[in-house]
């Protein structure tokens, strides 16, 4: 059993909702929906073992005879005066510790900056807690510290950095005169304006002294290897977290396309769009390409991505007796589109037996994207759980589960919800309006009062989100 499996909350408590016409109709078969949802759960926690970030780090590096060996890579450790670890992400505290326990003594100094509440006990290493999806001051204390670690590094040190999903937010060091409230109210605005994670971060790059390849131009000449766990769709080195060891190939230009895209150029900060007008004008340095001589001695490996949490779900999906079907690794967009496609196919799954015959579960990875309209509480994963709720309200036998495999889901302690073909039925008899809260972005609340709230706590990884739909 994994062993964040019991963590997972009960997930067969009533739901509720008001959106049908008539009240107090009968749920049918719950004891096989709640057989289901254990399936569910069992599988969610499976894929999240799989790709815990101590194990990856654990199953990619060893060190025999004083060679560091990163799968088929390798550095000789005695050649290095001294060596460095640094690092952000959630789950960046969880590969600190791998990483101590492999390097031991070897280590000379260490600052590791983790989401609130994501911590694991290190040794040798700094840890510092800060604010995410936005950017707070712990985050720039550390990443000033960062930084300053970085650039006492000579040629004959080594680095390593280790670097997770949510580092974008982590790290914030924003270029002067730009200013941490200026990031912070730049970060807000593209998140509610329905930007991508790419258009985000390439902002974000053009902002900031130690994103978009920076970091590695700071630690030059030292040797610098970047261990990553992926949380962006594709995998694009230069976009997780940034890019802070990567080469970036966004531009200034690119940073206004988005504001002109989303039509925010009025509600942005004076100083980022003089900041931005500055960078096209080319008085201020664009972020150094992927040619650059600073990369000629900075390595970047992937060692955990969302193929690998899949994966880990079919194996075990399949030993629970389900046909299975990966659908895809790269799911984004908008939230209700994609809910939408996932409850057609579970629907064609029914009446035709395609693409696969049930039991059927069908699997998907990614991040999709809200546009907030409301002001309640919520993630992406909620409101894709309950708009497929609304989906399946008249078909029988199917469950559906949404989750941040990061265990987080927006700014709730919720890593989704999971949902079933009664979930509604059940609200409807408990007075309550689904697609009330849907329209108020509430999805939080209304799985709070009906109990299906995927609760896991910090997973000790990030490798953006999966979907579990059951068909039987």
């Amino acid at each position: 059993m994994s062993k964040h499996q019991n963590k997972v909350i009960k997930n067969n408590e009533s739901s509720g909702s008001s959106c049908l016409k008539s009240k107090n109709i009968m749920p049918k078969d719950q004891k096989k929906l709640d057989s289901m949802r254990q399936d569910a759960a069992t599988i969610f926690n499976n894929a999240l073992s799989a790709v815990n970030a101590f194990s990856a780090v654990k199953n990619h590096c060893r060190v025999e005879e004083g060679i560091l060996y990163i799968d088929q890579f390798s550095v000789n450790l005695n050649r290095y005066n001294n060596t460095y670890v640094i690092g952000a992400g959630k789950a960046s505290a969880n590969m600190g510790a791998a990483i101590e326990e492999i390097l031991s003594d070897k280590i000379t100094d260490g600052i590791i900056t983790v989401k609130y509440n994501h911590t694991f006990p290190l040794k040798k290493i700094k840890l510092v807690e800060a604010g995410h999806p936005v950017p707070d001051k712990n985050g720039r204390t550390c990443a000033l510290q960062i930084l300053h670690l970085a650039e006492q590094a000579k040629k004959d040190d080594l680095i390593i950095c280790l670097i997770s999903g949510g580092g974008s937010a982590l790290l914030p060091l924003p270029a002067p005169p730009l200013t941490l409230s200026d990031k912070q109210k730049t970060i807000r605005i593209l998140l509610s304006c329905g930007a991508s994670i790419n258009e985000i971060n390439s902002l974000r790059k053009h902002m900031s002294l130690i994103k978009g390849g920076r970091l590695a131009e700071k630690t030059w000449p030292a040797t610098l290897i970047t261990l990553i766990i992926s949380d962006v769709v594709g995998n694009p080195l230069d976009v997780i977290a940034s890019g802070p060891t990567v080469g970036d190939s966004s531009t200034f230009r690119d940073c206004m396309d988005v504001i002109y895209k989303y039509d925010i150029i009025n509600l942005m900060p004076e100083a980022v769009i003089e900041h931005f007008k500055k960078g096209l004008n080319g008085e201020i340095n664009d972020t150094p390409g992927p040619d650059d001589r600073i990369f000629d001695k900075t390595f970047n490996r992937i060692i955990g991505s969302n193929i690998e949490a899949l994966t880990a779900a079919s194996k075990i999906s399949k030993s629970l007796g389900y046909n299975t079907l990966i659908l895809s690794s790269m799911i984004e967009g908008d939230t209700f589109e994609a809910a939408h496609m996932h409850t057609a196919i579970a629907k064609e799954i029914r009446k035709t037996g395609n693409p696969i015959q049930p039991p059927a579960c069908v699997l998907s990875g990614g991040e999709t994207t809200v546009i907030l309209k409301g002001n309640g509480k919520g993630g992406r994963n909620q409101e894709f759980a309950l708009t497929a709720a609304l989906d399946i309200i008249n078909e029988n036998q199917m469950v559906i589960l949404s989750g941040g495999t990061d265990g987080t889901d927006g700014p709730t302690d919720a890593a989704g919800a999971i949902v079933d073909s009664n979930t509604i039925i059940k609200a409807l008899n408990s007075g309550l309006n689904p697609v009330t809260f849907l329209e108020n972005n509430d999805s939080y609340h209304f799985f709070q009062k009906t109990g299906d709230l995927l609760m896991t706590g910090a997973t000790g990884t990030n490798v953006m989100d999966l979907r579990i739909v059951l068909v039987k």
